[in-house]
């Protein structure tokens, strides 16, 4: 069993996108040292539109990770860099992350709107376009 996290992100003007990039990676060489990280995985879709998916052993392990360090240190900064951010959190016995087009589904379907400043008309109803699901990357454990 593993409990998985997904986000996704749109950066709101590309003058944010640079400093984004830089907590983004900040952020990706905490995740693959993280406790109970499994593994996952990036998509930088169209727009400045941002995913990732990751697993972890459990929700406890994910929150451990997100409430600290590099991660912790970049969140508050989403809520003016982003016009849409959203996420949604489930537990899964498989230990492959879905498809970009199943995590699409879920995010829709399970998940919610995080709070930002300037919301874009899809924000609060994640009626965003569908995600290109090419370009997408691994994440692995170091």
């Amino acid at each position: 069993m593993i409990f998985v996290s997904l986000t996704r992100l749109r950066v709101r003007s590309f003058r944010f996108v640079p400093l984004f990039v830089l907590h983004t990676f900040r952020s990706l060489r905490q995740v693959k040292k993280a406790p109970g990280f499994q593994h996952g995985a990036l998509l930088a879709d169209r727009s400045w539109t941002f995913w990732t998916m990751t697993a972890w052993d459990t929700q406890e392990s994910m929150r451990q990770f997100m409430t600290t360090g590099s991660h912790s240190r970049a969140m508050p900064h989403l809520l003016d860099w982003c016009d849409e951010a959203a996420l949604a959190h489930w537990s899964q016995p498989e230990t492959t992350l879905p498809s970009w087009t199943e995590a699409d589904k879920r995010i829709r379907e399970g998940g919610r709107s995080s709070k930002v400043r300037n919301p874009s008309p899809d924000h609060a109803t994640l009626t965003f376009r569908t995600p290109r699901t090419t370009g997408g990357a691994a994440i692995k454990r170091s």
